[in-house]
């Protein structure tokens, strides 16, 4: 029995060792190696024309004027806004017995 507890006192440090040294192993590279790839991905997935911005074309649609109108209406917070409903009232449960 005396040389089973000297046997396990002795592996204990090294048992020790071996889990801080495996603690310290550096496996960075690993994932450092494809960091971004996924955000790169969605990003190009969510692009519809690549050639888009060669076009030097204006845009069609509103005129200066009522763009400006617009703009400025929006900065403000006077966008039009349609009055809001009542609240509604949910009865939940029965008033019966």
């Amino acid at each position: 029995m005396d040389t089973r507890l000297c046997s396990i006192s002795r592996s204990l440090p090294l048992l020790a060792l071996a889990a801080t040294l495996a603690a310290c192993a550096e496996t960075t590279p690993r994932w450092d190696s494809s960091f971004g790839n996924s955000v790169r991905s969605a990003f190009a997935a969510q692009v519809i024309n690549p050639a888009a911005a060669r076009n030097t074309k204006p845009v069609g649609g509103m005129d200066g004027r009522a763009a400006m109108t617009a703009h400025k209406k929006y900065e403000s917070g006077e966008a039009s806004q349609e009055p809001s409903a009542a609240p509604a009232t949910l009865m939940i449960g029965s008033t019966t017995k």
